[in-house]
């Protein structure tokens, strides 16, 4: 039996985009010029969080005398001038949003990433590849907390628990999972740990459509 999801939830950065060496690098190099110090399980630790998380994070973690927000605001401008130059698509990122939009299955962006930053990946995406984008800057509750995955699936119409979302952290994962939808796992900076009903993949590549939902059907 082969059935296609209701809707596909795509992650952006480290998911379909590579931007994680990019937000990586612009965690030490702040830190660093205010005189702190900053470790490689520091940048992991955030990796796929909220964003103002994430900058009251760096700046308790670095001693900074800047507020969380001003945290976030240097970070975006860094990324933002980076993303001007383009961006690296995943393996098989491209043609499985293309895939997806020739079998008419719905898709949504929901990304921690602020409006800004999303938009300037967009720009390089494939026309109408996202039926909805849902960014940090738009929700209430960051990843881990399932309102962005929710708040997707609400505006597309359909049942949560009927989509499948497709994440490469650990902290977009738990937030799939606490929505209740089908999670499928591309690791990508960081391994994931083996749960029940999350499905890990190696890469993007080559997967179809009806490959996103056969494994939630073998297992239903």
């Amino acid at each position: 039996m082969t059935e296609l999801p209701t809707a596909v939830l795509f992650d952006m950065d480290g998911t379909l985009v590579d931007t994680e060496p990019d937000w990586i690098a612009t965690e030490p190099a702040l830190v660093e010029a205010h005189g702190g110090a900053w470790t490689e399980a520091d940048s992991i630790a955030l990796i796929g969080s909220d964003l103002l998380d994430a900058g009251e994070y760096i700046r308790r973690r670095g001693g900074l005398d800047m507020t969380a927000a001003e945290v976030v605001e240097h970070m975006v401008g860094r990324m933002r001038d980076s993303l001007g130059n383009g961006v690296t698509w995943q393996p098989g990122a491209q043609e499985l949003l293309m895939a997806l939009a020739a079998a008419k299955v719905p898709t949504a962006l929901v990304t921690m990433s602020y409006r800004v930053l999303t938009d300037a990946v967009l720009e390089w995406a494939p026309a109408g590849a996202f039926q909805v984008v849902v960014t940090g800057d738009e929700v209430d509750n960051g990843k881990p907390d399932p309102e962005p995955y929710q708040r997707a699936a609400d505006q597309l119409g359909v049942d949560i628990a009927d989509c499948v979302i497709v994440e490469d952290s650990r902290t977009g994962v738990r937030a799939g999972m606490a929505s209740g939808a089908h999670v499928i796992a591309v690791p990508h900076t960081v391994p994931i740990e083996a749960e029940p009903d999350l499905v890990i993949v190696d890469t993007l590549v080559g997967l179809t459509p009806t490959d996103l939902m056969t494994p939630f059907l073998d297992h239903a």
